[in-house]
């Protein structure tokens, strides 16, 4: 090599070519020409193993420094250049937005799910967590836990839908969520405050009340000194959250697995300005005998339990009248509350 380079020179030429380059292929060839593999600055740099001693440091860090300089202003324009290109791609490919636009149908929650989520936030809200099992039950869980003894006339295949071929006694497609309750308190030490919601299967002939499937949420509260007050201010509140501010009654029933039992009923004024009560759930104390067939201490922890029908519950909420409406599935009906 007969003399070394300026290098400071080169690196200003090559950042000024860089920089005035309009598009991609220009920025190219500027890289070809002034770092490619037959540039001045790439063969000098090439060379440094021919140089006397004295200037191969030199060479070697003012040539690397103008490399870099270089490099760096190039990746700079790059960058530069990439985004205006796609910039430009994107406006002569762009959609036309202009409103209104064509209408496309959006799908919605079905109505009982709504209330079924409604329910649950409401429950969140008072210290309540969601549970959930299989719809697909033994009869000790479905049944015998639960105080209803063999025999009983819920345990008829009149009433319940059994499954033959299982490895229990009794397989059947649940009656109630209130098998979640025993699962829970199987698995669980008291306090519990527990809700369920899901789907239920009784024989039943389908009429406009009557569904062989439906919906329920079942609540357990398990505690130290509970008390039948508690019970009823828990339904009264949630309805009252539930439907608005209105009357809530309970007279006495039976069922199996509470002692003592309630029917709970709202006050309701149908679409023909008809005032009356509407029963809308089942509720009771807890049974000791519940609590002693899944192995907590009666005389230590006392509970309360309560069942609701999401459907009836979405019915009274839209004025619906007959429950296979909820069910058949047509969109001209389904529509009104999406």
């Amino acid at each position: 090599m007969s003399e070394i380079p300026d290098f400071q020179a080169i690196a200003d030429e090559a950042v000024a070519s860089i920089a005035a380059a309009d598009d991609l292929n220009a920025l190219e060839q500027a890289r070809v020409r002034f770092v490619g593999r037959k540039a001045p600055l790439t063969e000098v740099l090439g060379s440094i193993g021919s140089l006397p001693s004295r200037d191969r440091g030199r060479v070697g860090k003012e040539g690397n420094a103008a490399r870099k300089a270089i490099e760096a202003a190039l990746d700079s324009r790059h960058a530069m250049l990439e985004g205006e290109a796609m910039g430009s791609a994107l406006l002569a490919d762009r959609a036309d937005v202009t409103l209104p636009g064509d209408h496309f149908a959006l799908g919605a929650l079905h109505p009982i799910t709504q209330v079924r989520l409604e329910v649950e936030e409401i429950f969140l809200g008072m210290g309540f967590s969601v549970a959930d099992g299989p719809e697909i039950e033994t009869g000790f869980n479905n049944f015998t836990a639960l105080n209803t003894p063999d025999g009983h006339p819920a345990r008829s295949e009149s009433d319940t839908f059994f499954i033959a071929g299982g490895e229990h006694d009794e397989v059947l497609l649940r009656t109630q969520t209130s098998p979640v309750q025993i699962r829970t308190m199987q698995t669980t030490e008291p306090p519990v405050y527990v809700i369920a919601p899901g789907t239920v299967y009784r024989r039943d002939d389908v009429d406009a009340t009557h569904s062989p499937m439906f919906h329920q949420v079942e609540g357990l509260a398990v505690d130290e000194g509970l008390s039948f007050a508690n019970l009823k201010g828990t339904i009264t509140y949630f309805l009252q959250q539930l439907l608005g501010d209105r009357d809530v009654r309970v007279i006495p029933h039976f069922f199996p697995f509470t002692e003592p039992s309630v029917d709970v009923s709202v006050a309701w004024t149908d679409r023909h300005g008809r005032t009356d009560w509407l029963e809308v759930a089942g509720a009771g104390m807890v049974d000791p005998n519940v609590f002693a067939n899944v192995g907590y201490d009666p005389e230590r922890w006392t509970g309360f339990a309560f069942g609701f029908g999401l459907d009836r519950i979405a019915m009274i909420r839209h004025q619906i009248s007959d429950i296979r409406l909820l069910y058949e599935g047509d969109l001209r009906f389904l529509e009104q509350f999406s």
